[in-house]
């Protein structure tokens, strides 16, 4: 029975992790060991960051309101409250768009849901 090497397997694993850590400083991104371990936690800095990227998203988006909405002279939550009150169906993200974008008719969108 042949002698089988493992070779080109290993080679083509080192050669995946490392073209994974490419932009890696010093030797995380050339050697295997160091490399694999700085790859391992990349990945779970990526996971962790697209939950909170979401998070700093919201948050910004709530400021946006919130201050468009003090230009009206009503606060955020007053606004929210009234808005699911009317059952008016907008998200954060459209009303912090109307709020930067377009005065008019965020300033429509809060008459309505005030009155």
């Amino acid at each position: 029975m042949p002698r089988v090497t493992k070779s080109v397997t290993a080679k083509t694993r080192h050669k995946k992790v490392l073209k994974s850590t490419k932009g890696h400083y010093g030797a995380r991104s050339r050697l295997f060991k160091t490399a694999k371990q700085s790859n391992i936690k990349s990945l779970q800095y990526a996971y962790r960051d697209r939950k909170n990227r979401k998070r700093a998203f919201r948050s910004l988006w709530v400021s946006r309101i919130n201050a468009g909405s003090r230009e009206l002279g009503v606060s955020y939550s007053t606004l929210i409250n009234s808005l699911s009150r009317k059952d008016i169906k907008l998200d954060r993200k459209i009303l912090s768009d109307l709020a930067i974008s377009d005065n008019s008719t965020f300033k429509k969108v809060v008459e309505t849901a005030i009155s």
